[in-house]
């Protein structure tokens, strides 16, 4: 679909923000270590060594990428929710309810089996911002037929 489609997008930003700076320190912190090794040190790094660094290294930068696109996503028919391992993709007949209530680390949603889904864009580190987003969610959830209602606190 063309992102015309779109109802509504929200990511977090503050998220988003320090994934990026730690991703970039991560990469000069190692960069800087790396190459102050002499040349005599590097070499007593065997492949297999060498291998393990950067798949470690690579895990972490992976982890903090996909913290840094968090996001939800409405459409006409479908919600998008983009989490750090696992996305998903629910028609909107079966989003039975959402809910963000004070003390709550993120949006939570319930599918029509009752799975509880996290929502992680729209966490309560963005503050009024993602209590705002929470509460056009369940607004557009609501247009679109789902049987979402915002619980108090939403």
């Amino acid at each position: 679909m063309a992102s015309r489609d779109r109802l509504l997008t929200f990511h977090p930003w503050i998220v988003s923000g320090m994934s990026a700076g730690m991703g970039l320190s991560l990469v000069a912190v190692f960069g800087v270590i790396w190459f102050r090794l002499s040349p005599a040190d590097r070499a007593t790094f065997d492949w297999f060594q060498r291998i393990t660094l950067l798949a470690f290294f690579g895990a972490v930068l992976w982890i903090l990428y996909r913290m840094s696109t968090l996001r939800v996503t409405a459409y006409p028919d479908r919600l998008r929710v983009r989490n750090v391992f696992k996305s998903y993709t629910l028609k909107w007949s079966e989003v039975t309810a959402l809910r963000f209530r004070p003390g709550d680390a993120w949006l939570q949603l319930f599918d029509a089996d009752d799975n509880r889904i996290g929502i992680l864009a729209i966490q309560a580190s963005e503050g009024a911002r993602a209590t705002r987003a929470a509460k056009e969610l369940a607004a557009v959830a609501r247009e679109h037929g789902a049987g979402a209602r915002p619980t108090p606190g939403t």
